[in-house]
């Protein structure tokens, strides 16, 4: 890569971000690419399937007071990979969007992790509809994104409401990811989806229980199943993340079309 990315992962909740960004990352890795995973939701559920555990988060440690040093917040996963995780706000209190940038405004203080990395993969929670989550890109964090959806109604709708949020913020999108529910249609539906944005479905994931299995595990597939057709799916797509792609900022559809496009 010519230069540094910053790339920011969005979706519905529930539809597979962390389990993607943890393969994406870690099959960039594979090619000797110097990556850091940013696990921006409250779960800390990001970076399991690199590191092997869950890790300690930012937000928790500065609110407990205590002297923190790089050790304590930056762990290195499969691969080489760095890994941090946000962590949240306490429940009712505060902004988790907000949080992202306190902790990645003292990791600078404590890490020189940041100077140091090819690739930084944010794996952000929820829709960018919350302006708290759009903290990242505000604040000059983010550079391009990603959307992942499945052929469902509404997770194809909440990435519209992202787009819509994108194209407010100005902010390039590299592509849409179908990671696939197996609903009836659904390849056709996502691909149609993505080119009415005026992008394009870059990945195809099945739904396949090797993921599953390499979850349970604590790993990522392509640690544990590093032979596999999947474990070819997220090195495309590492490839794709990696390479001079030239994002547009998209142009969401109204909510009848959205409805049509749903309609096999």
């Amino acid at each position: 890569m010519s230069q540094v990315k910053h790339v920011a992962i969005y979706g519905k909740g529930g539809i597979g971000k962390s389990c993607t960004a943890s393969n994406i990352a870690a099959a960039c890795a594979e090619k000797g690419c110097r990556v850091l995973v940013v696990g921006c939701d409250p779960k800390s559920d990001s970076t399991i399937t690199l590191v092997g555990k869950r890790i300690p988060t930012m937000m928790d440690l500065i609110r407990s007071g205590g002297e923190i040093a790089e050790k304590d917040v930056v762990f290195e996963g499969y691969g080489g990979v760095k890994c941090i995780e946000v962590g949240g706000p306490e429940p009712g209190v505060g902004c988790a969007g907000r949080g992202i940038i306190v902790a990645i405004e003292f990791l600078r203080k404590v890490s020189k992790v940041l100077d140091e990395i090819d690739l930084t993969l944010y794996d952000v929670p929820g829709d960018i509809v919350c302006g708290g989550f759009s903290a990242p890109i505000r604040k000059g964090l983010v550079t391009q994104t990603y959307i992942i959806t499945s052929g469902e109604y509404m997770p194809i709708y909440a990435a519209n409401n992202i787009c819509r949020g994108l194209k407010r913020l100005k902010t390039p999108l590299s592509g849409v990811i179908c990671n696939s529910r197996e609903a009836l249609g659904e390849r056709e539906i996502v691909e149609k989806f993505a080119k009415e944005l005026g992008s394009e479905m870059v990945a195809f994931i099945p739904k396949d229980p090797i993921v599953q299995i390499c979850e349970r595990k604590g790993v990522s597939v392509i640690e544990g199943a590093p032979d596999s057709e999947i474990a070819e799916v997220y090195r495309k797509l590492a490839e794709h993340v990696m390479g001079d792609s030239k994002p547009k900022h998209p142009d969401p559809i109204d909510d009848d079309r959205l409805r049509e496009l749903s309609i096999i």
